[in-house]
């Protein structure tokens, strides 16, 4: 026979751990992001770049320096293991 003590720490442990595993999942279908706060996201400051010059000669740096293409995060790559 369980102890008591025993058996009311291992139905707390589940019941917290349930608590735990639902509180990641969410219900909500709709998107976080509003249709209509989507405008401020496309808003050109909040680019990581603001100088597209100057963003085209990093990248030629850094394929460069990587001597393969694609160096930027795009499909692709110098060993072929795309």
């Amino acid at each position: 026979m369980m102890n008591p003590i025993k058996k009311m720490l291992m139905l707390i442990t589940a019941l917290s751990s349930l608590f735990i595993i639902s509180g990641c999942s969410s219900l909500d279908i709709e998107p976080w992001v509003k249709p209509y706060e989507r405008q401020n996201l496309a808003d050109p400051i909040m680019r990581f770049g603001r100088h597209p010059i100057a963003n085209m000669h990093v990248a030629h740096v850094l394929e460069a320096r990587e001597s393969a293409r694609g160096a930027e995060g795009t499909g692709g790559g110098g060993c072929g293991c795309n």
